[in-house]
């Protein structure tokens, strides 16, 4: 017969898997809240890490501390304390927040509200500084009524100034964003319906005196079960079990053997799921601390057994299950401590082992403390909470078993030991009213996709960060090329009208689209529009915006405000080519999870031009990349001989265009960026005599390295190839896969050499028109020709002319 649908748990499933909603999901004990964690962890839809607020409980989800992951300072965190704290990380720490989608908290009802709003911090750091916690969709998981956060007097008093309360609800930036509250119902621990009702009643603090009264029924006076019961008692301090567990070993008779664990590589002492030195008996009670994960599942978490036989000389431990009478054959297992790490394959989060710790999964069990027996099951136990300090402690030692009649107390539960807390029943009226429907679901997917397409035709971003990196040239103007102002303003008239206009054209229809009733996936004509858009944006982007911005001349011989410059450039380098390879996947149609995948990859694969500046030559193997190498080598020395800077002699960008282009003659020389008639005369001998050898493959340059063999044609020559058999200028651009304006360049070094007819490029009255105004305003620059005539001719159709003379 199969098992029931739960319904609560697939509409958190959906929840967390098909929109951007937080998610808080509790639940009473034993409804499976573990059992989800690792379910939407073996789902690998989005990328997500795990974490929990103490070793032992990451250990158990299999994810990591808090502190770990967010290089969190220890105690009381005030807002701001992290950046305070100045804590740098490294690349691949950074790489992996920037494309996280999913943050999964265990155990949260143990989270301060201070470290959540550290985590806030962080994320917001590495990723967007506008929306809390980055962006990121937060899965919250546990049980308020359960263990408390461990908040010392006078870490409060530093606390209470910023916050009400020290729970993760009171937390800032939580405040900021809303979440739906799920709360799992079904209960599979327990199946006696009065032994339910009676912890119902403790966990919603509303317990009668006639429920406690026949809750304090299981006092038994001076119980002492026979050894072979397998009852364990549960005991608020950590003291108290120990000591019964010392005399309980030490009244066993016969021989104590003693068994140390191994660790390897990083596996901190706190976070050991036993001890590290195990010291049993025959006889001994134990608890297995772990699941077995062979196919037989001899044991689980919690299972209570007796230790029968142990075989030091094979290494087994002989295990009789206190439940079933099986017995199991223990050796030792192994717990791993993981780091979250990007695969450069796969470009997936994946958890890398750092270290282990290997032990028997077994531990002393006539005792151990409530705290630790969070997310167990025990068949029999002994309850000792009489002396209960903190929330919760006595409703988890509680649900802890499985049956009323396995639960004897210690002493008389009394009234005052179910400890109320008016703030949490507040908060848990607030998460009733919090539980979302199925409509709230779809609303909540329709959201996501809406979000995620205004996202992708919006380049708002893009505009802004150009915005910066003219400021920053205009600022430093003196420090730069005479080419790149122009060169950044003619960006700005591609990137402005061709992407950010038309993307606000696009973007100003989808609100039509969404107004229909499918959802944005399956609307098809919406699809047909994002296609057709993809189609438009993915060239364009390609073609003209991104080669556009890598060709911009950014050499300057201040290093600090290059290097400023240059960290803009490349922000707006990431966006455009994030933005690319998102319309590439949108080619075929838009589906949020294909999408949000592309954007992740996108942002691993990046790499800023100017990295791949030196690896530019060597595009067409290793013959570019050793003239490349002879010309910085030349340039090197040259500077070097005149006590100037490299930059001064000849500037990196120039070197790549000379590789790329390969002049033939000095007139082509003149053509390079970087080159005029003084330089040309200073040291174009020297440059020729380098391509000459390089092109014949039998020379050396002047440091003696040989030369390898050219290209059969160098590049603008193709461009004039095509250019005669009747292609236009954007033509041979498209057919080429290169920009515009780079063809353009080609072109003007044709014409400078007389190879192509000015004419043949540019319409008679605009050479009339252009010439006119450069011999009425000798000096002017580019830019300056453009802006006084009006914007109405274009940069190329100007370098033109004037290579044709004027």
């Amino acid at each position: 017969m199969p098992a029931p649908v739960n319904e609560k748990l697939l509409l958190a499933t959906d929840f967390v898997l098909h929109t951007r909603h937080n998610v808080f999901l509790t639940g009473k004990a034993g409804t499976g809240k573990t059992t989800f964690l690792h379910q939407i962890k073996g789902a690998a839809v989005k990328r997500l890490a795990v974490v929990a607020p103490t070793g032992v409980a990451a250990i158990n989800a299999g994810g990591v501390t808090i502190h770990s992951l967010f290089q969190l300072p220890f105690g009381p965190l005030t807002p701001g304390a992290t950046t305070r704290e100045g804590r740098k990380f490294n690349r691949d720490k950074i790489r992996l927040l920037r494309t996280l989608d999913l943050l999964i908290i265990d155990e949260i009802s143990m989270v301060r509200a201070d470290v959540l709003d550290g985590i806030d911090e962080v994320l917001r750091r590495y990723r967007n500084p506008n929306v809390p916690f980055g962006g990121v969709q937060l899965l919250m998981i546990g049980d308020m009524q359960q263990l408390p956060p461990v908040i010392r007097d006078d870490d409060w008093a530093l606390l209470r100034p910023y916050y009400d309360t020290g729970y993760f609800f009171g937390s800032r930036a939580l405040r900021e964003i809303p979440y739906v509250s799920i709360e799992l119902t079904h209960i599979y621990r327990q199946a006696d319906e009065r032994f339910i009702t009676l912890l119902n009643a403790i966990r919603e603090k509303t317990i009668s005196s006639a429920q406690l009264a026949d809750l304090n029924q299981r006092y038994i006076a001076d119980f002492r079960p026979a050894d072979d019961a397998g009852y364990i008692t549960l005991s608020t301090h950590n003291n108290t079990a120990q000591q019964i567990n010392s005399t309980r070993l030490a009244e066993l008779p016969g021989q104590e053997y003693s068994f140390e664990a191994t660790t390897t590589g990083d596996f901190p002492a706190s976070a050991y799921p036993t001890e590290s030195e195990l010291t049993l008996k025959v006889g001994a009670q134990v608890m297995f601390i772990k699941n077995d994960i062979s196919r037989e599942k001899l044991y689980y978490n919690g299972k209570i057994g007796r230790v029968l036989r142990i075989d030091e000389e094979d290494g087994v431990i002989y295990v009789e299950g206190q439940a079933d009478g099986d017995t199991i054959i223990v050796t030792p297992a192994e717990w791993q401590n993981i780091r979250y790490t990007l695969d450069p394959a796969t470009k997936e989060i994946t958890a890398e082992v750092i270290g282990t710790f290997t032990q028997y999964p077994l531990r002393l069990a006539w005792a151990i403390t409530i705290h630790k027996s969070q997310g167990l099951t025990f068949e029999r136990a002994i309850i000792d909470a009489s002396a209960a300090f903190a929330h919760g402690q006595v409703y988890v030692a509680l649900s802890r078993c499985k049956t009323l009649d396995g639960l004897v107390l210690r002493t008389p539960i009394p009234s005052s030991s179910i400890k109320t807390e008016q703030t949490l029943e507040v908060f848990h009226e607030q998460v009733q009213q919090q539980t979302p429907t199925e409509q709230h679901l779809h609303e909540a997917k329709r959201l996501n996709q809406e979000t995620l397409l205004d996202e992708l035709f919006s380049f708002e971003h893009a505009s802004t960060l150009l915005y910066r990196c003219r400021r920053e040239v205009n600022t430093h103007g003196a420090s730069f090329s005479d080419e790149l102002a122009p060169a950044l303003e003619a960006l700005e008239n591609e990137l402005r009208p061709k992407a950010r206009d038309i993307g606000r054209r696009f973007a100003q229809q989808l609100p039509h689209y969404f107004a229909q009733e499918p959802l944005p996936e399956a609307n098809e004509s919406l699809q047909e529009r994002v296609r057709k858009a993809a189609a438009y944006f993915g060239p364009l982007l390609a073609n003209d915006l991104l080669p556009a911005l890598e060709q911009a001349p950014t050499d300057s011989d201040n290093k600090a405000v290059r290097e400023a410059l240059l960290d803009v450039m490349d922000e707006l380098e990431r966006e455009l080519f994030v933005k690319l390879k998102c319309f590439e996947r949108c080619a075929e149609g838009f589906d949020a999870l294909g999408y949000l995948q592309a954007r992740n990859h996108a942002e691993l694969d990046f790499k800023p031009s100017r990295k791949r500046l030196e690896k530019a030559a060597e595009a067409g193997g290793s013959n570019r990349d050793d003239l490349y190498k002879a010309l910085v080598r030349w340039r090197d020395e040259m500077a070097a001989e005149h006590n100037t800077t490299g930059y001064m002699v000849l500037p990196t960008k120039t070197i790549v265009e000379l590789v790329k282009t390969r002049p033939n003659s000095t007139a082509e020389l003149l053509a390079i960026k970087g080159f005029g008639k003084t330089k040309v005369k200073q040291i174009g001998p020297d440059i020729m005599r380098i391509l000459d050898a390089y092109r014949s493959g039998t020379g050396t340059t002047r440091s003696g390295t040989k030369p390898a063999k050219a290209d059969k044609e160098p590049t603008h020559e193709t461009t004039i190839r095509l250019l005669l058999t009747g292609l236009s200028p954007q033509a041979i651009a498209d057919k080429r896969g290169l920009s515009l304006s780079t063809i353009e360049t080609h072109l003007t070094q044709a014409i400078k050499a007389g190879q192509v007819p000015v004419e043949s490029l540019v319409a008679a009255d605009t050479i009339d028109r252009i010439r006119a105004f450069v011999r009425a305003n000798q000096g002017l620059k580019t830019s300056e020709i453009r802006a006084g005539l009006n914007n109405s001719v274009s940069f190329g159709e100007i370098r033109m002319v004037v290579a044709a003379g004027v």
